[in-house]
């Protein structure tokens, strides 16, 4: 078997990467940005937002941050968009971004975790919520060290 040159593995990971990008993120993000247009066609989005305001404040964030977090835990890519929705709408700014940003990555996607890494690696169901209870903890350590750090509170 001939090796490979470096030109044929870069094109390679390209065809993987577009393949990733189109079939698994792409239709996350899409569903995010639906998701949050609906609920902010309805007024849920405001609602949920008042409701939220307190628990949010705690990071400096609004109350519809919540949907941020809330997406995350489906999917990461999901959070991504959701985040990005409540930025280029306004409601999310920089600063905010930068807060809720790291949860997504230190909590994002558990409910896919039970399918495609819990269950292959037989992990008893009767340990999920301390894995989910170590990666909520950390998304939210995340956003109250982010807080410190974007807004020295």
């Amino acid at each position: 078997m001939a090796k490979k040159t470096y030109v044929e593995m870069f094109v390679e990971g390209a065809r993987e990467g577009w393949r990733i990008g189109i079939q698994a993120l792409l239709p996350n993000v899409v569903m995010a940005f639906t998701l949050i247009k609906i609920l902010d066609d309805t007024g849920v989005m405001k609602a949920l937002g008042s409701i939220c305001a307190p628990v949010m404040s705690v990071f400096g964030l609004p109350g519809q941050a919540i949907m941020v977090l809330l997406a995350s835990l489906l999917s990461m890519g999901g959070g991504t968009g959701v985040a990005m929705s409540l930025f280029t709408s306004g409601t999310l700014s920089a600063a905010d971004l930068t807060i809720v940003l790291p949860a997504i990555f230190l909590m994002g996607g558990q409910i896919q975790n039970v399918g495609r890494i819990f269950g292959v690696i037989n992990i008893s169901p009767r340990f999920y919520p301390l894995v989910w209870g170590v990666t909520l903890f950390n998304g939210v350590a995340g956003m109250l060290f982010m807080r410190f750090v974007v807004k020295g509170i």
